[in-house]
């Protein structure tokens, strides 16, 4: 496990968009798992600036979201298919059809979980990035979440549905449940990218890179996974020992 501690939060986003573009670089036709999350808004931001400024290229790439929500409409502007495209796919040179994410409008959910986890491990995710929940949790893998789980519906937590209400206009608004990637199905990705940033992030990033490896922490299941970077700004890896800041 690679760890890097970075000045601020801006410099933790262009050092995890430097890892992104090493992953695309080394391989053709990268496949890259994309995750949401207010901490992936400066990540994607530098990686669609280099598109932009003509030094990387999303051509021959194919992205796969973590984790959709179920309940809300298609069009609504907090389904994560739509996050992802404002923030990051409709500003780079990503194909129409190379985004894929879990179709929460199917009429047997269970069924498409089992479809899309059997797309994603087919596909073989190059870099899979992932932030990190205030209780641990990696995509909508709650406390408890078998290390084996594969993509599934999933129940949120009342934590995390706190966590995310700033998304919405109020709490009753978060919807309840989701279709996400299991811990086993992320852990198939041949690199992961976790990124944390910010005070509230010190005790889970913490847990997950120092404590025991433990479903209570579903976070910690990097610690089994051979190719692991960690970008984090000082305040979130605050409460990590023997590391020192980078810049």
């Amino acid at each position: 496990m690679r760890v890097h501690i970075l000045a601020d939060a801006a410099a933790t986003a262009e050092r995890a968009a430097d890892i992104v573009e090493g992953a695309i670089r080394s391989t053709p036709h990268p496949g890259i798992g994309l995750a949401t999350g207010s901490t992936m808004v400066g990540v994607y931001r530098s990686l669609a600036r280099r598109c932009r400024e003509g030094t990387l290229s999303f051509s021959e790439a194919t992205v796969y979201l973590l984790d959709e929500y179920i309940g809300l409409d298609a069009d609504h502007p907090q389904t994560y298919r739509n996050v992802i495209t404002r923030s990051f796919t409709e500003l780079v040179d990503l194909r129409n059809d190379a985004v894929f994410a879990p179709d929460c409008q199917a009429p047997d959910l269970d069924g498409e979980a089992r479809r899309y986890d059997r797309l994603v491990r087919a596909a073989g995710i190059d870099i899979q990035l992932l932030g990190i929940g205030g209780n641990g949790h990696i995509a909508f893998n709650e406390p408890g979440t078998p290390f084996d789980a594969k993509t599934n519906v999933v129940s949120l937590s009342e934590a995390t549905r706190r966590d995310n209400a700033r998304f919405f206009d109020s709490l009753d608004d978060v919807p309840g449940n989701a279709i996400t990637q299991g811990i086993g199905t992320i852990l198939q990705a041949k690199q992961i990218l976790l990124v944390a940033q910010g005070s509230h992030k010190s005790r889970p990033v913490r847990d997950a890179l120092e404590g025991p490896v433990s479903t209570e922490t579903p976070a910690s299941a990097v610690q089994l996974h051979p190719n692991v970077a960690v970008v984090l700004d000082r305040e979130a890896a605050s409460l990590l020992s023997n590391l020192r800041p980078e810049s």
